[in-house]
């Protein structure tokens, strides 16, 4: 590995940048950074092993690939064993919401459960 150095001033500075995973990290949503702060947090051994091969970016990602589909796939499923009539949402759409928003707090928390912090 070679460095190389920047005269500014009297200094020579080493020329460093963030590695492009790293800078990915950014592009991550809901689930791959609640993953991420929970490794820093609680698994600091894993959290550092990834970030130092360079394969948080794509650890975080997996994790959130996975959340995003089984969150899909379990609110088809919640909607379908809770059913709540389409006629609510047009004479109760604060009572629709709240039925929809409690499912999606289920299956949220179970996700939070079985992928995120495990």
């Amino acid at each position: 590995m070679e460095i190389t150095y920047t005269q500014v001033g009297d200094y020579l500075l080493p020329e460093i940048g963030i590695p492009e995973k790293e800078a990915r990290l950014s592009s991550l949503t809901k689930w791959g950074l609640t993953r991420k702060h929970y490794l820093k947090d609680y698994c600091p051994k894993l959290y550092t092993e990834l970030k130092l091969s360079g394969e948080l970016f794509l650890h975080c990602y997996e994790i959130e690939k996975q959340a995003c589909e089984c969150m899909r796939f379990m609110m088809k499923q919640m909607v379908n064993r809770f059913p709540i009539s389409e006629d609510l949402k047009n004479t109760d759409p604060l009572a629709w919401v709240g039925h929809m928003n409690g499912l999606k707090a289920q299956v949220e928390e179970v996700i939070r459960a079985d992928l995120i912090y495990i």
